[in-house]
């Protein structure tokens, strides 16, 4: 420190708000529903009943959110809001089996609407399926169904909830695209959409952000549970070596990320596509 200047010190409530992307440093939510960055939001989020968006869902609660949760599994949908009303957040499950109709996500809107009790605040576009293709023989089915989950879907859940959040003054749209829509692996059918998905993002931004609805994205890098270890490495986790993480991220990683993009910290980011992947799109490490 230079001779003269004062040490800085921040009062704890302030240090907690320059926290921002961070969360926790544990991994894990340790203020028991008492954080309250998005209190008295609301949010949609699809996917939910697993992995990221299940990840997303909970911490979402925790800092104050009502959230409705949509995924295609009744079980697992509710043994997760049972999970988030048992550490006293707000919850409610919609099962709903996204195809990509404008049906289907009209619905998903109405219904998270009524349960909110009058308005979606906030639209996690979480749902997607990666089926593992090689181009030269994927059908025609497989790729329109891989277009109507990963791009159908969040396309039309858009159209039917941002016009209501113009209407209300305001909201915030996440996307999540994968760092493979930048480096490209074989796996061209999946990466297209994630890489849809990035340019959605910055399209309705420009569309949507100067009447109030901020729109970005997060990129994840290889991420999952914690394995027990007998189970071995998962499938995924070497495409994480050469990476400064080393190894693969958690979905609490991706909903740290998701938190700070809906909260009012977020207030002045448009159009950004975040990378919360371990250092994969950006950096090589060499081994000496």
């Amino acid at each position: 420190m230079r001779a003269g200047r004062p040490a800085l010190s921040l009062a704890p409530k302030r240090r907690r708000e320059l926290s921002g992307l961070a969360g926790p440093i544990s991994g894990k939510h340790d203020c028991d529903m008492t954080c309250s960055r998005l209190r008295n939001k609301t949010a949609l989020i699809t996917g939910a009943t697993s992995n990221i968006g299940r990840a997303i869902a909970i911490e979402f609660a925790a800092e104050g959110a009502h959230v409705v949760a949509s995924g295609r599994s009744p079980q697992r949908g509710t043994e997760l809001i049972e999970e988030i009303k048992a550490n006293g957040g707000r919850a409610e499950f919609v099962p709903m089996d996204l195809d990509g109709s404008v049906q289907a996500c009209s619905a998903l809107a109405a219904e998270a609407t009524r349960l909110l009790g009058g308005g979606i605040g906030i639209l996690v576009n979480n749902a997607g399926i990666y089926p593992r293709t090689h181009t030269a023989t994927t059908d025609e089915a497989t790729f329109d169904q891989v277009y109507a989950v990963n791009v159908k879907t969040p396309y039309y859940l858009t159209a039917a909830v941002a016009p209501a959040m113009i209407e209300a003054g305001g909201g915030v749209i996440i996307n999540l695209g994968s760092w493979i829509a930048r480096l490209g692996i074989p796996s061209a059918l999946y990466s297209s959409t994630k890489g849809a998905m990035e340019t959605l993002t910055r399209a309705w931004a420009a569309e949507f952000g100067p009447r109030g609805v901020r729109v970005n994205a997060i990129s994840p890098g290889v991420v999952h549970e914690r394995l027990p270890r007998e189970a071995g490495p998962h499938p995924g986790d070497a495409m994480m070596t050469g990476t400064p993480a080393g190894s693969p991220g958690t979905p609490d990683a991706i909903a740290h990320a998701a938190v700070y993009l809906a909260s009012d910290g977020a207030a002045f980011v448009h159009g950004t596509v975040i990378d919360v992947d371990g250092g994969r799109t950006g950096v090589a490490v060499i081994a000496a």
